[in-house]
């Protein structure tokens, strides 16, 4: 059975490489989220109160199309961050923030509300809930220049805006990973369990979580 999966979360929570290890392990398609070139980017840093409106839509059009090729691809895919993040945690930090008007908040939303009743969901959303230590501590090992700029409170913001997001996302099912305790990237363990969750999950199991017994049984000493 096909199968599409996303991989959710903040800047630096590890969500491109969670999507390689998961499509090593099941075999899957992995879909990372693409540089696009955004033509409105130039005046946006300009002047980000007049194009931020411009510019989401711009994302919100790529991120549509995306999904939409995804669904229709021939295998099970598994995707780095999806179109309701740019629209439920990017897009409402700039109204947030005061660099996106009320007027083109409120025609934006509608928008992306309007396309998303016609669009299938995925049939699963792992979110990886991170701290703001280990984000910043994730930023700097991977040492991307434009990401050393990144203030702790942007993060904090995105933070907050990610739980909101997914504590009243009900699409399809949320499968949320303690990303601060699992290092799914240096222990096989951690990995072997995040994948034994999301097959529970695609499975039709709906109480499946990440106990914190068995997380912690799983740390040394």
């Amino acid at each position: 059975m096909k199968r599409f999966l996303v991989v959710a979360g903040n800047i630096g929570a590890g969500k491109s490489t969670l999507v390689r290890l998961l499509s090593e392990q099941l075999g899957w398609f992995p879909y990372y989220e693409p540089v696009a070139q955004n033509p409105y980017l130039v005046d946006f840093y300009a002047n980000m109160r007049t194009w931020a409106f411009h510019s989401q839509v711009f994302f919100l059009t790529n991120r549509l199309r995306t999904h939409h090729q995804l669904m229709n691809h021939p295998s099970s895919v598994i995707q780095d961050r999806c179109v309701y993040e740019d629209a439920e945690v990017f897009a409402q930090n700039l109204f947030e923030q005061g660099l996106m008007t009320e007027r083109d908040a409120q025609t934006y939303r509608d928008l992306y509300q309007v396309l998303v009743e016609f669009l299938p969901p995925p049939d699963l959303v792992v979110y990886l809930r991170a701290s703001i230590p280990t984000l910043l501590g994730r930023i700097s090992q991977r040492g991307r220049d434009y990401e050393q700029r990144i203030r702790p409170e942007y993060l904090v913001q995105l933070n907050h805006l990610y739980e909101k997001w997914i504590s009243n996302f009900r699409l399809c099912p949320v499968l949320t990973v303690p990303a601060d305790d699992l290092d799914y990237v240096r222990d096989p363990q951690h990995l072997d369990l995040i994948v034994h969750k999301v097959e529970e999950k695609l499975s039709g199991k709906e109480e499946v979580v990440f106990e914190e017994a068995e997380v912690n049984g799983l740390k040394p000493g």
